[in-house]
């Protein structure tokens, strides 16, 4: 099973990792919206991370500098393979969420929900790319396996 998380997390990143490379092209053209959202997924990964870890977190809609979102997507993805390779995915954690609502679920419930989280918002950042005449990145995890 972990080496299945390893394999989506590193989709995960992959993709992450085209679509700044794209926004940071071409912000000029980018919608505001897909740049929330792209934020937002990097955002939301580092949260469950520091869940998990028992770190500060971002916000959930903080922009954070055109020039960092690179380096926070490798962080995400470092600190998600920390987890993977020294924590039991059936380990519960509990949290509370941005609201201070009190939840607990497991790392593995976890970790599927952020890459499902992702693959969800790019799909919406695709569609919002083709609206502003832009060619959106396929982001589809058979893409993925087919370059490997």
């Amino acid at each position: 099973m972990k080496e299945h998380f390893q394999d989506l997390l590193e989709y995960n990143l992959h993709f992450n990792q085209l679509l700044i490379q794209d926004f940071l092209e071409n912000n000029s053209v980018w919608p505001e919206k897909g740049k929330n959202l792209l934020n937002h997924i990097l955002n939301a990964h580092q949260i469950w991370n520091a869940r998990i870890l028992n770190q500060i977190t971002f916000g959930v809609w903080q922009i954070n500098a055109d020039n960092l979102l690179l380096n926070i997507n490798s962080d995400n993805y470092n600190h998600s393979c920390k987890i993977l390779n020294e924590r039991n995915l059936d380990e519960i954690i509990t949290y509370k969420t941005s609201k201070g609502q009190e939840f607990s679920n497991s790392i593995q419930g976890i970790l599927f929900h952020f890459i499902n989280h992702s693959t969800y918002h790019r799909g919406q950042i695709a569609m919002l790319m083709n609206e502003a005449g832009l060619e959106p990145i396929a982001t589809d995890y058979i893409f993925f396996k087919r370059k490997n």
